[in-house]
């Protein structure tokens, strides 16, 4: 089909939760290539899963071989994929707890909340989670609650009892939520969706610190900022903290549906049997799929490459600034980079993409950049040129 009649059929059977413009038929690496032929560079990672890159050959290997042996086992039994999985990402996260497996971020850390409401539930009756305002962890009714952006939530009242919001990075304003029914405060080490905003290293101790004085439980979303993207396997590892419960989900395979609740020693009991499931969850296809992106990541050194290609990244999109009024600033964490423009970020975005080059949006005007952390040196800064070009059709050429 061409793109017309794709487009068309999308329209006509799909409920209308997202406004597409492209129709993507193909990828490999950093590029995908819409029905047309056209080439693009993925900036998006598809919101942040392609981590290793699209269509990376021991992630098919793996899912190839694990189909062809066991593609589902029910967690009433065990499978090898599985068990093998949490083993690594409790190594990988120096925890020393143990991990529950779901299918989406969203999953994730509706677990982390039932997990804290369940051991808050037996230590004073507390429930409630501080959350910071522009974060973002669902659409689940809880984790759009939890969300701290009210566009989110509208229309979905009466929306879920015991949450309250800090602003980020604000101890003063993040003290002042904490009351005696607290249980958890839930934040991410990157704000992604928010608008790619770093923690501070005195903030995230201020949150470890005010945890332990009143024995709350400090949970990570590292849905978007995990698995390598900031340049540590974890956002919260670039900080001096530890947190007691942790999330991940979108690249953890590679764009095979999966989540994972990590817990440390303190917490890894709380949850009993019956006392929460997945169907899904850690089957054995998507447990081999995370398997082999974990050791795509070791043995290319991407947590290096992040880090290194972050910093390429930055300085080109730092030389907009320079150059246009209406680019302001750029910031961020390893492959996670957001520019902030004077504007609606979203022409910035369509002109890119005419040119060649995927990106998103956040909140507060901001041009969301998630590249693969596979993508060569030399294809962001092709990408960074035409980019530049895109600019110039937008704003002018300045001298």
């Amino acid at each position: 089909m061409n793109t017309e009649e794709v487009m068309k059929l999308y329209g006509q059977y799909l409920m209308p939760t997202y406004k597409p413009s492209i129709v993507i038929e193909k990828a490999k690496g950093s590029r995908v290539y819409d029905a047309s032929g056209k080439q693009y560079y993925d900036m998006t990672s598809g919101i942040g899963v392609h981590n290793v890159g699209h269509c990376t050959e021991g992630v098919i290997a793996a899912i190839q071989n694990q189909a062809s042996k066991l593609g589902h086992c029910s967690n009433l039994f065990i499978n090898e994929p599985q068990v093998l999985l949490a083993k690594k990402l409790v190594e990988i996260s120096g925890l020393g707890g143990k991990v529950f497996f779901c299918n989406s971020g969203a999953e994730a850390n509706e677990a982390a909340i039932k997990l804290a409401r369940k051991w808050g539930a037996a230590n004073g009756g507390r429930y409630e989670v501080v959350t910071m305002r522009n974060s973002f962890h669902g659409r689940t009714l809880a984790t759009l609650t939890a969300t701290g952006q009210s566009w989110c939530q509208e229309g979905y009242e009466p929306l879920p009892v015991g949450f309250n919001y800090a602003d980020f990075n604000d101890l003063d304003s993040l003290r002042a939520a904490v009351s005696d029914k607290t249980v958890a405060i839930m934040l991410e080490a990157v704000q992604g969706e928010g608008g790619v905003n770093p923690a501070t290293e005195e903030f995230m101790a201020g949150v470890r610190a005010l945890c332990d004085e009143k024995n709350i439980i400090m949970i990570c979303d590292e849905v978007q900022c995990g698995m390598g993207r900031t340049g540590k396997w974890w956002g919260w590892q670039n900080f001096s903290v530890k947190p007691d419960l942790f999330t991940a989900a979108k690249s953890i395979a590679d764009g095979v549906p999966m989540g994972a609740l990590v817990s440390n020693e303190k917490f890894a009991d709380v949850f009993t049997p019956g006392a929460h499931a997945s169907t899904f969850g850690g089957n054995p296809l998507a447990s081999a799929a995370a398997l082999a992106v974990i050791k795509i990541i070791e043995d290319e050194k991407l947590l290096d490459a992040a880090v290194r290609k972050g910093e390429l990244l930055r300085e080109g999109l730092k030389c907009f600034v320079e150059k246009y009024d209406k680019i302001l600033d750029v910031r961020g964490l390893g492959c996670m980079v957001g520019m902030v423009v004077d504007g609606d970020p979203k022409e910035i975005v369509d002109a890119f993409r005419e040119m060649g080059v995927l990106v998103l949006t956040a909140h507060g005007n901001v041009v969301r950049f998630l590249p693969t952390l596979s993508m060569s040196e030399k294809h962001i800064e092709e990408a960074v040129e035409m980019m530049a070009d895109a600019l110039d059709g937008l704003y002018g050429e300045v001298e």
